[in-house]
């Protein structure tokens, strides 16, 4: 096991390592914080090329328990880690539990471009594991919500329900014609 320090995103680290021929990757965090999902904070379109690719299991280690790992491999001492995913996904009833946060509004880019792909090649898979009682699936919608001081707005009115507090940008960014956010949230809501 070699330590290794990267100035680059989670999955730009973890493409790169799989391509020096590792099997596994731990990143530790740089920052002591709980742990959140990895993702690129900001689109990036060559990034698509490569996070389809990744095959090795990855995972996100916090700063503290990252730190002692290092600590222990530079002295040499022999380490040994057991991947184990089974805590880290909840399971009382023996079904793997997953969720799918999107918005009925994919006008994203790239990276709703993935999205949409991923849940077409996966649907098929997925209803047999849902059907089969191996899973439970839960879709979440994403919302925005108006900015207290814009809630009277036409702009805001007409993106958002239920007095500013659930919006979704409008789908041809042109608030005088066509389909409204409301509408959007109002479909993702159905």
């Amino acid at each position: 096991m070699e330590l290794a320090i990267l100035d680059c995103f989670f999955a730009l680290k973890v493409w790169n390592v799989q391509n020096a021929g590792a099997s596994a990757v731990l990143v530790a965090d740089n920052i002591e914080e709980p742990l959140i999902t990895m993702d690129t904070p900001e689109e990036d379109i060559k990034a698509a090329k490569y996070i389809q690719n990744i095959t090795i299991p990855s995972a996100l280690l916090d700063k503290s328990f990252g730190e002692k790992l290092k600590k222990v491999i530079s002295n040499g001492d022999m380490v040994n880690v057991n991947l184990d995913w089974r805590e880290s996904v909840p399971h009382p009833d023996d079904r793997v539990e997953y969720e799918l946060w999107t918005n009925s509004n994919d006008e994203c880019g790239i990276k709703c471009d993935m999205l949409m792909d991923f849940v077409k090649d996966f649907k098929g898979a997925a209803q047999l594991l849902e059907r089969g009682g191996y899973t439970q699936f839960t879709p979440h919608y994403i919302t925005w919500y108006c900015p207290m001081a814009f809630t009277i707005s036409k702009q805001c009115k007409s993106q958002c329900i239920n007095h500013g507090r659930y919006c979704a940008p409008d789908p041809e960014q042109d608030f005088s014609s066509g389909y409204d956010g409301k509408d959007v949230v109002i479909e993702n809501l159905r």
